[in-house]
């Protein structure tokens, strides 16, 4: 569930000869002896290939070996462990929250799971095959039957797990079509447009926005749109500075301030940084105040707490509500990370 592998990274032979070779490294971006950079490699699979690729520099063969790790050990083969022989999780495709075949992929995803993966790959079929509504996009259970219509959040949420795990087949271009097609006026995106919504909603862009960056990456179709989209889709966020009424400049909600991860469905500014240095966007004063809440959460041990999580059913918990998150650790720094370079260039 997290808990500290007390050094385990540094006794595998080919880490202790990565960290030699870093040591001395001009291209290193954090220093090794930097004790919340090694409290993250002491830690889950997902989170070690991630700290190295993203904070440490290491070479691409190392963070690759580390990456299909996550596969064997830990989370990632503890979620894999619970698939089901028709390859769904839970016996849903969306529901039961929070260990269907949907949520269950995306912390996959998170994890870096190889795209490769057979059991992965067969999800993604499932998800597809009954997921896929008449108008394009994605949508599950009796009610998606009933009135055959996508919902654009798990739409967002399905196209970049189908994306990420390179499924091959046509229909993504239409589901990504479809997306593209449900953008708002303002740049945004809502689930609740059909039933009259005008004004983009920040859960369902984010959602939006990160199921087009998988594609763009992983599919390579219409990549000049999907580029198009996603700076409209960012631009809308900025003028919210992340977290602030467009109109009055308060708030919208608190728990925007407060890093949850897994997210979920749900928005927050640490996950809309992420995504902004994910795509190496362009640094942008109106994200400065987003950035100051995240540095002020930085505790004197260099790390990041747990603020909040989502109450629902779970297969096991990845961290505690209150204490040290790697989670949140990691994002913040890589976030920081790319804040800093921004602003040099």
């Amino acid at each position: 569930m997290g808990a500290a592998r007390g050094g385990r990274y540094a006794r595998r032979e080919d880490d202790v000869e990565l960290a030699s070779s870093l040591a001395g490294s001009p291209s290193r971006i954090i220093d090794m002896a930097d004790s919340a950079v090694q409290w993250l490699l002491d830690g889950d699979a997902a989170i070690r290939w991630q700290t190295l690729r993203d904070l440490v520099g290491a070479p691409e063969g190392s963070v690759e070996r580390q990456r299909r790790t996550v596969a064997r050990e830990g989370w990632g083969a503890r979620l894999l462990a619970r698939q089901d022989a028709q390859g769904t999780w839970a016996g849903g495709l969306y529901s039961p929250k929070w260990t269907s075949t949907t949520y269950t992929m995306l912390l996959l995803r998170d994890f870096g799971l190889p795209s490769t993966n057979r059991q992965a790959r067969k999800a993604c079929a499932r998800l597809l095959e009954e997921g896929l509504q008449r108008d394009g996009g994605i949508n599950y259970g009796t009610w998606a039957k009933w009135i055959r219509r996508s919902e654009t959040c798990i739409t967002g949420m399905v196209l970049s797990i189908l994306s990420y795990f390179e499924f091959d087949d046509d229909r993504l271009d239409t589901i990504a079509g479809h997306l593209l097609h449900e953008q708002m006026a303002d740049g945004g995106w809502n689930c609740q447009r059909a039933s009259g919504a005008t004004h983009g909603s920040v859960h369902t862009t984010i959602s939006a926005l990160e199921g087009l960056r998988h594609y763009q990456l992983h599919r390579g179709r219409e990549r000049s749109v999907v580029r198009r989209a996603q700076r409209r889709g960012r631009e809308f966020l900025l003028q919210h500075r992340l977290f602030r009424s467009h109109r009055t400049g308060e708030i919208i909600k608190p728990v925007f301030t407060r890093f949850a991860f897994p997210p979920r469905w749900h928005y927050d500014i640490l996950r809309a940084l992420d995504y902004f240095q994910a795509v190496d966007a362009p640094r942008d004063s109106r994200l400065t105040d987003a950035i100051d809440i995240v540095r002020r959460s930085q505790g004197t041990d260099g790390r990041w707490m747990l603020q909040h999580s989502y109450k629902g059913k779970t297969y096991f918990e990845l961290e505690e509500v209150g204490a040290p998150s790697r989670w949140n650790t990691l994002r913040a720094l890589r976030v920081l990370k790319w804040w800093e370079r921004r602003r040099r260039s």
